[in-house]
């Protein structure tokens, strides 16, 4: 199984509606045991992060106010990607791992910019 991300708005009556996506456009943030393997990782949390960590105990909901420093969270781990690949993947496969979490986080900035630019916010389950 895998995370998804998606982008979603708040309705007046407090509800959410997710923004459909085309078909072809990856909405992965990795695999469901990168909630606690990655993204909830101790290694995570001491560089800062305060919400991907959230995923160890549940979905994460980034709302619309919240998305700017949402994306400052993952530009550090964007400019830690090698300390990240180090400190929560095997040494035989960092480079792999790497690549792994490279890929998933720039989903993840494209969604919550996506988001930034529409006054949404993004949602990770």
């Amino acid at each position: 199984m895998s995370l998804l991300v998606e982008v979603f708005v708040r309705e007046p009556d407090g509800e959410i509606r997710i923004l459909d996506v085309p078909d072809d456009v990856c909405r992965s943030a990795g695999f469901e045991s990168w909630r606690t393997t990655v993204w909830g990782h101790a290694f995570v949390r001491a560089l800062g992060a305060r919400f991907l960590p959230l995923l160890a105990e549940g979905d994460l909901y980034v709302e619309a106010g919240d998305v700017a420093e949402f994306l400052r969270e993952v530009a550090l781990l964007r400019t830690r990607l090698d300390a990240v690949a180090h400190g929560t993947g095997r040494p035989r496969t960092v480079e792999e791992h790497r690549h792994r979490i490279e890929t998933r986080l720039r989903i993840i900035e494209e969604s919550a910019h996506q988001a930034l630019e529409i006054g949404g916010g993004v949602l990770i389950w």
